[in-house]
């Protein structure tokens, strides 16, 4: 089965007037279950002391009636802005039959206020309030999130706004929140179950006969041939981009769907601040504004050297603050398409509420090439022996020697690599022979596009890194998985089996990821700033979430000055419970 751009398109706009015609209907028909709330229009709160609650509210996202778990009724939760300096009290009631909690994403905090159960805290208990009380150490855009079961994806995740002690170094005259999310009327435990039945239930973009005989057509039966053995031959598929698309998501911006149509006003003459934040569960977004530059100025809350593009990619966890000024009487699309290309969020920049922006087209379907299996690219198309060695190579077991051995021979010199557990078996069905660090690679669909797209060798730090320590040491942590089988693991060892990540307090770290995946994953370390290292030493910037492409490796360096125990984590959700580790700082 295949549905083409224009079929999902119009899929998601009839979904959406459906929406808006029954919302009324069904909040009446749920909220008669008296544990239902209706859902409320999202708000910002100021202030230094907060009062949130999580509840069930009803919902109708697609015109069918469901229901969220929410922060104060609201889908996105309620805006909180802080203030650099200040101490925030925040007192979170959980009103549901379940424990729930609230992570502070990218929040620098003490460890028993981060809010991961099992690893800071127990918890939030039904009936129960949890008072969270944290000095504000930083500024910049960020966001919060359950960090209990799949909550996060049903609705509580909401926008954290901290204003600064200082101004700031760029000027705008007015601001915007926008908060990019995946819904789906299933329940996650149902998206879950069925990813592991079949971890390619929801991708309806595999190859077909169809396609190979275009493929002659383009490259020759040769090589058509064998790109598509290679692929069979690993069990793969070149069309693996997203885990869960849109065929039952529902792309939101700010909460409103396609065709409920998120609306920002400007006036003549207005420098507005965009903060984008992906609070989405699975989805990682191309974000552009079509007949408008961006200038970037902050990534993960982090000021950064100014760099205008037309497009970047917003990996789930990340947020990016983006200057944009617009021209009179026009309306801008604000297009959010996903990865996969399966569907998009979509509103506006108007000067008229009344006036919508048109909807630009969809890029093409990526394809994911060798390079994003880490191969190398010295194969050509008369390789064919090449090829099937390399195959077998993809699938021999892991030797603790030899990786150990190539570990070390990544790093740069001087710094001793500590060796840490590894495992092989049907929990490492692939593995990236050829990794490289790709800074200056935007990703997979977003290739020669004839756009300038953000990469992150454009990511240079306000603040002089220049005479920041070296690092004292290294790990090297594998992102492995099985597709097929939808297992995930680091270094082939499943959380539930892993031992803690031990860091020593004071040092300075350097961690390097490899991905002997075909996914992009998000991964978030709690607690201490990533300082990426994106080719030039002088301005390292500051991250809480790094993106790891397909097949690459990336490396970051870590003062490690929060003593406790923190999670560290792929930020996909569900392939957060086996790609995780728990780091204990002593």
């Amino acid at each position: 089965m295949h549905t083409s751009h224009s079929a999902l398109s119009r899929r998601t706009f009839v979904k959406g007037i459906a929406a808006s015609a029954l919302l009324a209907s069904s909040a009446g028909q749920l909220h008669a279950r008296s544990n239902i709330l209706n859902r409320q229009e999202t708000q910002e709160l100021q202030g230094n002391v907060f009062y949130l609650e999580i509840n069930k509210t009803a919902v109708n996202i697609t015109g069918t009636p469901s229901v969220a778990t929410t922060v104060n009724g609201m889908l996105a939760g309620p805006t909180l802005r802080w203030k650099e300096g200040e101490t925030v009290t925040i007192h979170v009631t959980n009103n549901l039959d379940e424990d729930t909690s609230i992570h502070w994403h990218g929040i620098i905090l003490p460890e028993g206020m981060d809010g991961v159960p099992g690893i800071s805290f127990a918890g939030i208990a039904p009936g129960e309030t949890f008072t969270y009380q944290f000095p504000v150490l930083q500024n910049g855009t960020y966001w919060y999130h359950s960090h209990s079961g799949f909550q996060e994806q049903t609705g509580i995740y909401g926008a954290i706004v901290i204003d600064p002690k200082e101004r700031r170094p760029y000027d705008y005259s007015k601001e915007y929140v926008i908060t990019l999310s995946d819904w789906s009327d299933e329940k996650p435990s149902s998206i879950y179950r069925k990813l592991k039945l079949s971890a390619d239930y929801y991708n309806f973009k595999q190859r077909t006969v169809g396609d190979f005989f275009s493929e002659i057509k383009e490259k020759g039966f040769f090589t058509a041939f064998n790109d598509r053995k290679m692929w069979n031959n690993m069990r793969m598929s070149d069309r693996d981009i997203s885990d869960v698309t849109g065929y039952t998501y529902t792309f939101l911006m700010n909460g409103f769907s396609p065709a409920s149509h998120f609306k920002a006003l400007f006036s003549s003459g207005d420098k507005i601040l965009l903060r984008f934040i992906n609070s989405s569960a699975m989805t990682f977004f191309d974000v552009r504004i079509p007949g408008l530059k961006m200038q970037v100025v902050a990534a993960d809350g982090n000021d950064v050297q100014p760099v205008v593009i037309d497009e970047f990619r917003i990996g789930v966890a990340e947020t990016y603050d983006v200057i944009v000024t617009p021209d009179d009487d026009r309306a801008y699309a604000l297009f959010a398409q996903s990865i996969d290309r399966s569907g998009y969020a979509l509103g506006s920049l108007t000067y008229d509420r009344t006036v919508k922006a048109t909807v630009p087209s969809m890029d093409t379907m990526p394809i994911l090439t060798p390079t994003d299996m880490g191969m190398n690219m010295s194969i050509t198309k008369d390789s064919e022996y090449d090829m099937s060695t390399m195959n077998m190579k993809m699938k021999k077991p892991m030797d603790h020697t030899e990786m150990n051995h190539n570990m070390a021979s990544m790093s740069p010199p001087g710094i001793p690599v500590t060796p840490l557990k590894s495992a092989s078996g049907v929990q490492t069905a692939m593995r990236a022979m050829n990794p490289q660090y790709r800074l200056n690679d935007p990703g997979v669909g977003l290739r020669d596009n004839g756009r300038k797209v953000l990469t992150y060798a454009d990511l240079k730090s306000l603040r002089s890194t220049k005479h920041d320590r070296f690092p004292q040491r290294e790990i090297v942590l594998r992102l492995t998985g099985n597709m097929e089988r939808y297992i995930w693991s680091i270094n082939g060892i499943k959380y539930e089996d892993a031992d803690p990540l031990e860091f020593h307090y004071g040092e300075r770290l350097r961690i390097t990821y490899i991905n002997d995946t075909m996914m992009n994953h998000p991964m978030h370390l709690h607690g201490m700033w990533s300082d990426l290292e994106t080719g030039d030493d002088n301005f390292l910037p500051k991250k809480h979430t790094v993106i790891v492409q397909p097949g690459a490796k990336i490396s970051f360096r870590v003062n490690v000055d929060a003593k406790g125990s923190w999670a560290y984590h792929c930020h996909l959700l569900y392939h957060m419970s086996d790609m995780f580790r728990k780091v204990v700082v002593s």
